[in-house]
This record gives C-alpha cells, structure tokens and sequence, in this order.
C-alpha cells in the first residue's frame, strides 16, 4: 500500500513547445517556486538550471532533454524539459516515449507553431495527456482566443479554458480562475512567490461568466452524472468538476488551458496545480505492455513495486568519458549491484551507481522504485530504446523510433594522426545520439558526419572542440539522397563456385515492385513450407536488408521498394547460406539496374513570418530556389507563408532571408518528404 500511495503521488511529466515559446523560462520558474532552485536562472543570460551544457549557454536554445525532480502539493513532480529545434527532434521523440503527461507551452503572439505541431502529433502517437500554457500574454499582438482557436482547429483538440487572462500585453496583471470564480494577482516585490486572490472585475465578469458557462457545458457533455445536475439547475460542486476534467484529460477527451508570462512570474502556481489534479499518476495509464523473447508472447508490466522490474533506457549521455544511462522504470524494485538483463541483445548489465538528477547534478541512492526516473552507471552495452528487466522475467518493450539523417558534411582532422581520436569521440557522440551517423570515405579519405540539420551537425562540432580538444576542417554541407525504382520487374540469379574445395550453388528469383513515396522498404517471400530443403530464409533476408542500404546509382540508401522472394533453390549437397546470400545480393543488384533507378532528394516544408513590405522578395527567393508555395496567411501586419523546397537550395538560408527582410523575418524549417530529383540536377 506504501507502493501505491507513493506512485499516485507521483507525475512523470515533461515540457514541449515551438522553439523561443518560454519552455526552459517556464521551468525555471517550476523549479523556484517549488523550492528545488534558491535562484531564478534566466535563458537569455546564460544562467537556466536546465540549459547546462555551454552549447545552450550560449545559444540560448535547449539542445538536450533535461530530467529533474521537486515537489508540489506533497507530490513528486518528475519533470523533462524538452528541445524545440526541428533539428533536436529525437530528444522530444525519447522524452514523450517515457513520460505519462506533457504541458504544451505556446506563444501568445506565435499561436500554434510549426515545431508545437511536430511535437504535438509525437505526443498522440504515444497517446500522453496533455495541458496547454498560453505564455508571454504580456508581449505586444499577445492573442489569447487566436491562440485557443489554432490548438482546436490545427491540432483538432478540444480545449477547455480553465484561467482567463486579466488584461493583455502591457495591461496583463493577472488571470481569471473559472473554477473558483476569483481573479489572481502575483506581487511583482516576491517575484511572483505571492500572490492574492480577488473578487473578478466588473469589467471582466460578463467574459467569465460566459466561459464558465461553457467550461461546464463541456463537461457536462463529458459526464452523464454531471449532465444531470447541469440540466437540473444544481450548483456542481469543485470535486466533481476536478474530477470530471482529470478524466476527461487521461482519457484524452480534452485539453485544460492555463495562460500567464513566465518572464513576469505570472500564472505558474495554478499550472503546477493543474499538473497535480489533471495529469496521470503512473497507475492512471494502462500498464506497459512487451514481448516476452522466450514465449514470444505479448505481457504486460503493471505500475508496482510487487511486479518484476522492467524499465526502457531512453537517453545515453557520455559524461566525462562515462557513460550515463537515462531510465524510466514501469515496474518492479533496483538496487546498487544488482545485475539486470537486456533481453533484445541478451546480455547482462551491472548497475554500480543509481543517481536522482537534477539537470546536470546528481545524488546518488540505493534504491528506485516502479514510476522512477533515474540515471544508472556502470551499463556497458546499453543503447537508447533498450529494455531493462528481471533475469527471470524477461520483456522487450516498444522501442523509441529513430529518424534517418537528411545532412552531411566531410571532416578530417586539423593535425596529423588525430583521425582515430576522431573516430573514438564520433563514437561517443553517436551513443548519445541515435539521428547522428558517421563513417570513413575510403576514396577521399574524409570522414562523413550526418545529422538532422546544419544546427545540429553544428552543435556536435562545437562539443568536439570544447569537451575533447578536437579541431577539425569542415567541407561544404552534403545532402543526404536515397535512391529507389519506378519500374516493376523479375530478376534470377544462380551462384555456382568452388570455393576451398566445396561446391557453393544456389538460385533465388525476385520481383522488384515500387513502393509508395515514404512507404519505406519490405521484404516478402511466396515460398510454401513444404518445399523442400527449405532456403535458408533469414541469410536471404539479412542479405537484401544488407543491399538496401547502398543504391545502384550513387551508393546512397535504397528507399521504397517492396522485395519478393519469387523462388529460391540449391541442391541439398551443395546448399550454403554464402551462396543464397551472394545470390539474393546479386538479383538485387541487377533488378535495380533494370527497374529505371532514380534519385530522390529530401523536400523541407518551411514557415516564414514575414513583414508585408518584404513578400514579394521573399516569394521570389523561394521560386529561385525551386520551392513551391502553398499557402500565405495574413497575420495583422506580417504574412504566414508555408513553402516546400529541396534542401539541397536551402543552405545558408538563414543568412539570406535576413539579409532580404533587414533583419526582421524568420522561419523554421524540417523535413517533410523524399522526392525525384529533377533530370537537370542529376
């Protein structure tokens, strides 16, 4: 019971947003109002608790997801501070995978961004409540009901209003809580520490009434018990309304709004109640479910302490040369010493050190519990999206999905003899991050780094040279293209050798049908179970994966294409996996050459927020750059325009649109599609 009591007074919870929303703001003020920071670290000094790394210091931008613990109304909050960049994406994709409940922070003035967007549709696929903060309500064009607006039509949620703002942009003093029917002021001398509740102005009281009308509504539409006090004309009391929103927000039927300014030190302590009374406790969501790899059986895990121990490493951080395994346990006990299983690589891991983590602080403890978030040391072969269980009571859980890279660039080391240092640090680097690839260019003898965006491959240069004294010499930034076919056809190889004295014979046939763009690669077979010997299917399949990741025109990574094994046969004194290999290797190869291979370039889907006076340039950059406009929306005196081009026209772009706008428009940019190259670009 102790178990039970202690996890439904936990919240795993993280923050998400667009980039420049206030998330890290935001959490500077959780952290000093709860009492876990004596000091308010702000972004734009350099000084936020959760933007450690000298990287984010100086960019003023988070790049890493950042766990810390404090406490609020006698619960544990356990809370993640995400990234906003596009190029950062696999730290929001590993934090959501993990946590029970998000609060989705956006800006006034930017309503529901490109990246809020991203993050939001991440955050369903994993099905995690969620509460909106409407932030920086004090800034000039702040719009709270625009803002309300977008979440219901661009994310399709259904929102409900819990606190109004008091007052807009210069005038914000404060917000209007509708459930108590009273308005809140923060004293500017506390830094918002204090604050008073207030009889609602007159002036704003017709508003509130309205609203609370329709907060009710809203839930009465939810809640037959509700329903029926609401048309009986009865006043519902504060329990049954906390309780109806609670369901309603696990349940994902709704989305609680909160508003304030963070930077002004209003409207966080109604958010942090928001967080206690309306996210999930760990036992609030389905228990966790995996694949037992003995009985290849589907199990699930419950939230308790009494259940077998299964957790998922969901972030790997090299820390001066020691490797920091991040956990979320689902279930189950962990003690210092004890040796765990990671059942999809079937090894066995020591756990020397469990740390509780406050960004990059850390308290070491002898023990964590079923809903802990913790760091582990002494795991040696780990990786992001593993399972961790019981010896005995093996699971393998739903893994993290990762995302290719669409960007490379050449580097070779600055002094000779430094090139294997490289190659251990880009080891490092590429343990921490699962979109960060390299490898070694034989012909130019150059080593080719690839990663999500130029900030990001950036970012990672920047830490080579500070955390591991390694200068490097950059080449021009490459585009990562795959390749595909646009015909259907039938290949048959025979591979027939003596090698060493043995005969190695073999012969696979297989049709070569286009996929659909995005579709990615599959692998088929048409052979019946009775034919007998029966090919040796897994180095069949191995050997065609293996081919799919280097393309017939160019050696770039095959996309698209569906592999059926037509047939497949040897005779039974010359049958070897090497021959059925070599063969399938061979077919696909040459059914490639015959199937009218093409190119495909990655497509960046990019928003732009420009000033009137600066469109028409702006529009004629994007069609000299072979971009495609979708749409322009108008947004008081500054235009929307949401545009597709390739990324192979794309760089440097920051640097142009500046220079055309004085400075004064911005965009962002991510990946959006794989698409034929033109033939003129070949």
């Amino acid at each position: 019971m102790a178990g039970e009591s202690r996890l439904r007074k936990t919240r795993n919870m993280g923050i998400m947003a667009h980039i420049d929303a206030g998330k890290t703001t935001l959490t500077e003020r959780i952290l000093y109002y709860t009492g876990r920071s004596h000091k308010m670290g702000e972004v734009h000094d350099g000084e936020a608790v959760m933007d450690w790394m000298p990287e984010e210091q100086e960019r003023g931008i988070t790049i890493t997801s950042a766990v810390t613990t404090c406490q609020w109304l006698q619960h544990t909050i356990n809370l993640i501070d995400t990234p906003g960049h596009v190029d950062f994406t696999i730290e929001v994709e590993r934090s959501l995978r993990i946590l029970d409940g998000v609060v989705a922070v956006f800006c006034a003035v930017g309503g529901v961004e490109p990246q809020s967007e991203t993050v939001w549709h991440q955050a369903d696929r994993y099905r995690v409540p969620k509460i909106a903060f409407i932030n920086k309500m004090d800034r000039i064009g702040a719009d709270f009901n625009n803002t309300v607006n977008q979440i219901k039509e661009k994310l399709g949620a259904r929102p409900l209003i819990l606190h109004l703002p008091w007052g807009r942009e210069e005038g914000f003093q404060g917000t209007i809580d509708l459930l108590t029917m009273q308005g809140i002021r923060w004293r500017e001398e506390t830094l918002g520490m204090e604050y008073l509740s207030v009889g609602i102005p007159d002036s704003l009281r017709e508003e509130a009434e309205f609203y609370r009308e329709q907060l009710v509504e809203t839930l009465a539409d939810l809640d037959d018990h509700l329903m029926e006090m609401y048309l009986g004309g009865q006043e519902i009391p504060l329990t049954d309304l906390l309780a109806a929103i609670r369901r309603g927000t696990i349940d994902l039927k709704i989305v609680p709004i909160y508003c304030g300014a963070a930077l002004r030190n209003k409207g966080v302590q109604p958010l942090l109640d928001g967080i206690i009374h309306f996210l999930p406790n760990p036992m609030d969501i389905p228990p966790v479910s995996g694949r037992n790899p003995n009985s290849k059986k589907m199990e699930t895990r419950p939230a308790s302490d009494d259940a077998p121990f299964a957790g998922l490493a969901f972030k790997i951080l090299m820390d001066q040369g020691r490797k920091l395994t991040y956990l979320r346990i689902y279930s189950g006990i962990l003690n210092v010493g004890q040796e765990i299983l990671n059942p999809a690589k079937n090894i066995r891991e020591r756990v020397a050190r469990i740390l509780r983590i406050h960004a990059n602080k850390r308290e070491r403890i002898e023990q964590a519990r079923a809903g802990d978030i913790i760091g582990l040391m002494g795991l040696k072969d780990t990786t992001t999206g593993d399972s961790l269980t019981d010896l005995n009571h093996p699971i393998i859980l739903e893994t993290i999905e990762v995302y290719e890279p669409v960007i490379s660039l050449a580097i070779e080391p600055k002094t000779v003899g430094q090139q294997d240092k490289i190659v251990q640090v880009l080891e490092k680097i590429s343990q921490e991050d699962p979109t960060f690839h390299f490898r070694y260019d034989e012909d130019s003898g150059q080593t080719v780094i690839s990663g999500m965006g130029e900030l990001h491959l950036e970012v990672l240069l920047h830490r080579m040279e500070r955390e591991y004294n390694l200068s490097v010499n950059i080449g021009k930034p490459q585009v990562v293209y795959r390749e595909t076919i646009e015909e259907t056809v039938e290949v048959e190889e025979i591979f027939d050798r003596e090698l060493g004295g043995t005969r190695h014979q073999a012969q696979v046939r297989l049709r070569l049908i286009p996929n659909g763009r995005g579709e990615g690669n599959m692998f088929l077979h048409l052979i019946p179970e009775d034919i007998l010997p029966q090919p040796p299917m897994e180095a069949i399949r191995s050997s065609i994966h293996e081919a799919f990741t280097s393309g017939v025109l160019s050696g770039y990574p095959v996309t698209d294409i569906k592999v059926i094994l037509v047939s497949a046969s040897t005779t039974e004194s010359q049958s070897s996996e090497m021959a059925f290999r070599v063969a399938a290797s061979m077919a696909f190869r040459n059914g490639c050459l015959k199937a009218k291979p093409v190119l495909l370039e990655p497509i960046m889907k990019l928003e732009i927020l420009v000033p009137d006076e600066f469109l028409g340039e702006i529009i004629g950059d994007i069609n000299a750059r072979k971009g495609k406009i979708e749409q322009i929306l108008p947004r008081n005196k500054i235009q929307q325009v949401q545009a597709t081009a390739p990324l192979s026209q794309l760089f440097g772009y920051s640097t142009v649109l500046r220079s055309a706008s004085q400075g004064r428009a911005t965009f962002t940019m991510q990946f959006s599609h794989y698409n034929k190259v033109p033939s003129t670009q070949k």
